[in-house]
């Protein structure tokens, strides 16, 4: 596990919100964090490499650009073709989460989980059949979960460590 010092952590608790929406929001963090706004960027850079962030990313709302039908659809493949599997669906354009989970049996035969958004069902429903197509005689089972209302929208959120848990 990679270590992170305090200014590290004020960075990550600074942009775990997301970042200042202004043409330069390096500035702005830096001004914030009592830093210059190439050691802000040197920091986010080392945090990446170092795999304690993944990336930094604008994420759209979906639900505001007319997404409204929402469908995780959950498969039952061989352990030993979830990896490739995975990785072709998890490249097409109409996929935003791909990956697996380990089974629950007896209650919980699935093991590769694949988010699909679309306008209505309908849209949905085709990616659902593309989904299936790629997949064909490798899927011993699959459902679809659609989503029904929106209970949580964030990511992980570093604690503060002067608030109890």
């Amino acid at each position: 596990m990679s270590r992170i010092d305090p200014i590290d952590r004020r960075l990550i608790e600074a942009t775990q919100g997301g970042l200042p929406l202004v043409p330069r929001p390096w500035e702005v963090l830096a001004g914030e964090l009592g830093l210059e706004p190439a050691e802000v960027l040197r920091r986010v850079r080392s945090l990446h490499s170092r795999g304690v962030i993944r990336r930094v990313a604008a994420v759209p709302n979906h639900y505001a650009l007319g997404y409204r039908a929402n469908a995780m659809t959950v498969w039952d493949l061989p352990d030993e073709r979830v990896a490739e599997v995975g990785e072709r669906l998890g490249a097409l354009e109409f996929v935003s989460h791909c990956y697996q989970r380990p089974r629950r049996l007896p209650e919980w035969r699935y093991n590769l989980f694949v988010m699909v958004h679309g306008r209505d069902r309908q849209e949905t429903e085709r990616q659902i059949g593309q989904l299936k197509e790629l997949i064909g005689g490798d899927a011993r089972a699959f459902d679809v979960l659609y989503s029904s209302r929106i209970l949580k929208k964030t990511g992980l959120r570093l604690a503060d460590p002067g608030r109890p848990e």
